[in-house]
């Protein structure tokens, strides 16, 4: 539930949201999401969090990362780490939770509803801290993804749950075929 006169920010983990809206087979048009929550409430700010493979030639994530920041995202971006696993594969290590989590612990004075585009079951005692401040707390992400892209825990803790797949009107298009991956988003693993 939203409320026109509200103050609203929106933090997006930026690998977590691909993830899931590609199980369910469809790309996040982020200018019609950021249309979609101007009109639910007062949008401060919008953040768009992700990891960059800086030693690429070509990085398949940067033509986004630049449109969102031309678009009126605040972006928030680090490079991610790549290693070697022990089976031999490459893998890409790129966590934004601690920058996010200080992100929206500054900005919760200064408004009354977050929304987080995640299902990362780190983010619960974030959620319970905000409540705390006052802040409500809506959690986008999916149950109807096998095997589900929410941790049960963050859905419980937030004020609201929003099914990504019930956005898919709103803010989807078909995915573009062939599409790159954003750097390491099959295989970006957490601490």
């Amino acid at each position: 539930m939203f409320y026109r006169d509200e103050r609203l920010a929106l933090f997006i983990d930026g690998s977590n949201l691909y993830a899931a809206a590609k199980a369910l087979g469809f790309d996040i048009d982020y200018k019609l999401l950021r249309q979609e929550f101007m009109r639910r409430g007062k949008l401060l700010r919008a953040f768009y969090y992700t990891a960059l493979l800086e030693n690429d030639e070509y990085s398949p994530i940067r033509p986004l990362v630049d449109w969102l920041h031309y678009n009126g995202f605040s972006m928030v971006t680090k490079p991610a780490k790549e290693y070697v696993d022990s089976q031999g594969r490459r893998k890409v290590k790129g966590n934004m939770d601690i920058e996010l989590t200080v992100d929206a612990m500054e900005l919760a004075p200064h408004v009354d509803h977050i929304v987080l585009f995640s299902g990362d079951g780190d983010f619960r005692p974030l959620v319970e801290s905000l409540q705390r401040q006052g802040v409500r707390v809506s959690v986008v992400s999916t149950i109807r993804s096998q095997p589900p892209m929410i941790a049960d825990e963050l859905r419980r803790q937030a004020d609201n749950f929003i099914e990504l797949d019930e956005l898919k009107e709103v803010i989807g298009r078909p995915p573009r075929e062939p599409r790159p991956e954003p750097a390491g988003a099959e295989e970006l693993t957490r601490d």
